[in-house]
């Protein structure tokens, strides 16, 4: 089974990118949750020969996503697809005069990414990760929290409406770290308002492996 991870800088986890580096396996699937997910279920199932592909690029909105969509996840045919993006959408969309508060672009072009990749495999298993934010901590964000607050809900309530229709897996990852910022400040878990911790982290694994159970057979 081939897993490719897909999205943004959360994804990323600083993973070595070039041809040169492949020869250093200590870093080519960074060090974010995919790292964690990567030990768990390798560990647990060594059997399985399972085959783990980072493909995240820091910076990455969904639009980015699309345009490389063709090397960096057609070409090559994963059985799982797990997609985490939004947050750059977010930011990108919030500095503009007139924003769109609806993220009907967003919808529209993780739509079509989607397409490619389920008329490319029709039993490619897909995993769409809400997109998630601490909007008061965010640095450097340039628009108001209202703003940023409204196109986020939308982001997320999109990818909602796109996992049933392309009757995916869908991991809710707000209300986890809302949960987990009334046991410790939100800089614990997110230290920026934008990129996770260590134990931020380890929150996207958890949930990932809560709403993909059945699929890996595996419990945390």
């Amino acid at each position: 089974m081939k897993i490719l991870f897909q999205g943004d800088s959360i994804t990323d986890g600083a993973r070595y990118k070039s041809k040169a580096s492949e020869w250093d396996k200590n870093h080519q699937i960074g060090h974010s949750y995919v790292y964690i997910l990567t030990g768990l279920l390798g560990m647990n199932f060594p059997e399985r020969h399972l085959e783990f592909v980072n493909k995240g690029i820091s910076g990455n909105a969904v639009t980015d996503l699309f345009a490389r969509w063709q090397t960096d996840a057609l070409d090559i045919a994963p059985d799982v697809l797990s997609v985490l993006v939004g947050v750059n959408d977010c930011l990108r969309e919030s500095k503009k005069i007139a924003p769109d508060l609806s993220a009907s672009a967003y919808e529209e072009h993780y739509r079509k990414l989607l397409t490619m990749s389920r008329e490319k495999n029709p039993d490619l298993q897909i995993i769409l990760l809400e997109p998630f934010a601490h909007i008061e901590g965010q640095q450097n964000a340039g628009a108001s929290e209202t703003i940023r607050r409204a196109i986020l809900l939308s982001e997320q309530k999109a990818v909602r409406r796109l996992a049933k229709e392309f009757d995916a897996i869908f991991v809710p990852l707000q209300a986890a770290f809302d949960e987990a910022m009334t046991l410790r400040e939100p800089s614990y878990w997110i230290w920026d308002g934008t990129h996770p911790t260590e134990a931020g982290h380890a929150i996207i694994a958890r949930e990932f492996l809560k709403k993909t159970k059945k699929l890996f057979d595996f419990e945390i």
